[in-house]
């Protein structure tokens, strides 16, 4: 069966043609590139890539800064955490040192004591 609006090959070639002449039409009527309405789009364009960039480049300097921001922070609290070991680590060693010399007074005035009663019993043998 045949199409019913019976388009030949001469119909087809005609609406061809004139589908080609118009796409070159659309192409010489299509503004130059030193247009003024041309330039003052790309203007706008650079503009605003400009803007973009500039907006970007804040972006980064804010996460750079907020990241040496967290880096001090932690080696704060690093050098307080250390602070506070030494700390501890020193009032154990004072802690340590007093007790051994409580030891050794407790030890010598044991001796002593039993020094003096060794002498007071010998003493009254005599």
């Amino acid at each position: 069966m045949r199409h019913p609006n019976e388009n030949g090959f001469a119909d087809r070639r005609k609406a061809a043609d004139e589908a080609k002449k118009q796409l070159l039409k659309k192409f010489a009527t299509a503004p130059k590139p030193d247009d003024p309405e041309m330039v003052a789009k790309r203007l706008e364009r650079e503009a605003i890539a400009a803007a973009r960039e500039a907006r970007r480049a804040e972006r980064e300097l804010l996460k750079q800064q907020e990241n040496e921001r967290q880096l001090a922070e932690a080696a704060a609290r690093t050098a307080a955490a250390d602070a506070e070991a030494r700390a501890d680590a020193e009032a154990r060693e004072t802690a340590d040192r007093d007790r051994i010399s409580r030891v050794i007074a407790d030890e010598a005035e044991r001796k002593a004591e039993r020094d003096r009663r060794y002498a007071a019993r010998k003493a009254r043998q005599r």
